[in-house]
């Protein structure tokens, strides 16, 4: 027993900071939006879209593992035409996605210690402090602080879910209308938090970078089924936590006649009433700060993995390894730091473009998440299930089955968004 859990805490790392970095925005921003909006209806689509993206995710960790290479490496594999696709997609995608979550961040680290009077410096304050303690610490720093706020986010989130179905069902207010979710805007905000379900599917590389990493740190060697244990009880929790936050928000403002704001830090505000309207008061302080540390953990895992993964796909495009250059960790380091500025740079442009519009950067974002998933579902599922893994390495029958279904969901309902989108 002793044996098994000390290899579970060397294996321990990459699930949770892949639990994170989901829980952030599209948890305590979509999902609490949409029980708030739509009620428990929106439960269904939210199981459906995490179960047909589960094997995608999953892919990242078992590519790593059976291949000690990450599933960039096999995208390069598929032809350098694959390869440059996917720089294309993160290079199209990273300033939104990143500018959403850090506009997020922002409003919660506003709301918990009152300084929104510094406007748009918060956010500059905000990726200065990520950066900086990326470039120190990269990897070791990230590993901890994530595992601290998981636990924090964890115990205070099912708390308040238990209070409130101890409570139930805020009262409707008289002659409630709900919304129509079968309009324009009800399907482009479907897709939306179905885009980021349970996060978006072009970070399912991170797993595979996060997962190596993790092996360098401990210098330990998991078994296949031990990676994916760690990866799946993760996953389990991020879809049970999803369920619970849409259950929040139904609970306390369907029907309710209030609206969540659109501004950043109104919101983060009313998300954080959100938990002490069924614990208690006296809780704010202790939730807000919560609320703020998952999200700080969020972005601080989303600026190293799209720097990362970016500085893995162009050291693949130069063909380094082919070509015998040497790069020594020195300037690895400084390359990376320098992807840090740059993604800092583009995202505090994208926050400045759409100013306080809160609710059409996260949309925006996730959207165009959702239209690009279909490509990195196909590249991660030909690299897993043809010649490029032993077969007794490759996912199982019933896997590969949702995996297709999977495939079909996504392009269906990319292509639902491009035809409402453009008619």
């Amino acid at each position: 027993m002793n044996e098994k859990l000390s290899r579970l805490s060397k294996t321990a790392g990459p699930g949770i900071l892949f639990a994170c970095t989901a829980i952030g925005v599209s948890h305590l921003v979509q999902s609490t939006r949409a029980g708030a909006d739509f009620g428990l209806l929106m439960l269904g689509f939210v199981i459906i879209a995490a179960l047909l993206k589960y094997p995608f995710f999953e892919y990242g960790s078992r590519y790593a593992n059976s291949t000690q290479t990450s599933i960039i490496d096999g995208y390069k594999k598929l032809g350098k035409p694959a390869l440059w696709l996917y720089f294309i997609l993160t290079i199209s995608s990273m300033f939104f996605v990143t500018g959403a979550v850090g506009f997020v961040t922002a409003g919660f680290l506003e709301n918990l210690f009152g300084v929104d009077f510094l406007g748009d410096w918060t956010v500059v304050l905000l990726f200065a402090v990520c950066v900086l303690v990326l470039a120190i610490g990269r990897y070791t720093i990230l590993d901890s602080l994530i595992k601290v706020v998981a636990i924090v986010l964890l115990i205070s989130t099912v708390s308040a879910f238990l209070f409130a179905l101890y409570h139930g069902p805020t009262e409707q207010v008289l002659n409630f209308e709900p919304k129509e979710l079968w309009t324009s805007s009800g399907i482009f905000f479907l897709l939306a938090l179905m885009g980021w379900m349970p996060t978006a599917l072009d970070l399912s590389s991170w797993n595979s970078l996060w997962t190596l990493e993790r092996m360098k740190q401990t210098k330990f060697k998991p078994k296949l089924k031990e990676t994916l244990f760690e990866f799946r009880l993760a996953y389990v929790i991020t879809g049970f936590l999803a369920v619970v936050f849409v259950t929040l928000g139904s609970f306390i403002f369907y029907g309710s006649g209030e609206e969540l704001p659109n501004n950043n830090s109104l919101f983060a505000h009313k998300v954080v009433t959100l938990y002490t309207a069924t614990i208690g008061d006296w809780s704010y302080i202790v939730i807000a700060s919560s609320a703020f540390t998952v999200m700080f953990g969020t972005i601080i895992a989303v600026f190293d993995g799209y720097s990362r993964s970016l500085q893995r796909t162009i050291f693949l495009i130069q063909d380094k390894e082919k070509n015998k250059i040497q790069t020594s960790d020195k300037k690895i380091r400084i390359f990376y730091t320098t992807l840090l500025l740059i993604l800092s740079m583009g995202s505090l442009v994208v926050i400045l473009q759409f100013e306080n519009n809160l609710r059409e950067l996260v949309d925006f974002a996730t959207v165009l998440s959702f239209v690009i998933a279909p490509v990195v579902a196909v590249f991660n599922f030909r690299l897993v299930t043809g010649k490029f893994l032993s077969e007794d390495s490759q996912p199982s029958l019933g896997l590969k089955i949702l995996s297709i279904s999977g495939i079909l969901f996504l392009i269906i309902f990319a292509l639902i968004f491009l035809i409402t989108r453009f008619s």
